[in-house]
């Protein structure tokens, strides 16, 4: 399969739309640690949900 390359002229053109700006963007800093905690709060809340149907059901003895 042979790699298929445009001409200079047309590389040009291409170079020129991509370093114009047009298509970029400002993107924020990854926070990972701010997603971890989102994360562990809906997890725990989420526990802490199920584990609050289960008493409420009578599967599980009240331990709060």
């Amino acid at each position: 399969m042979s790699e298929v390359r445009l001409s200079e002229e047309d590389q040009a053109r291409v170079d020129a739309v991509l370093h114009s700006g047009y298509n970029q963007t400002e993107k924020k800093p990854f926070r990972g640690w701010w997603l971890a905690g989102f994360l562990a709060v809906i997890v725990v809340g989420l526990g802490v949900l199920a584990r609050g149907i289960a008493v409420s059901q009578g599967y599980l003895a009240d331990f709060f």
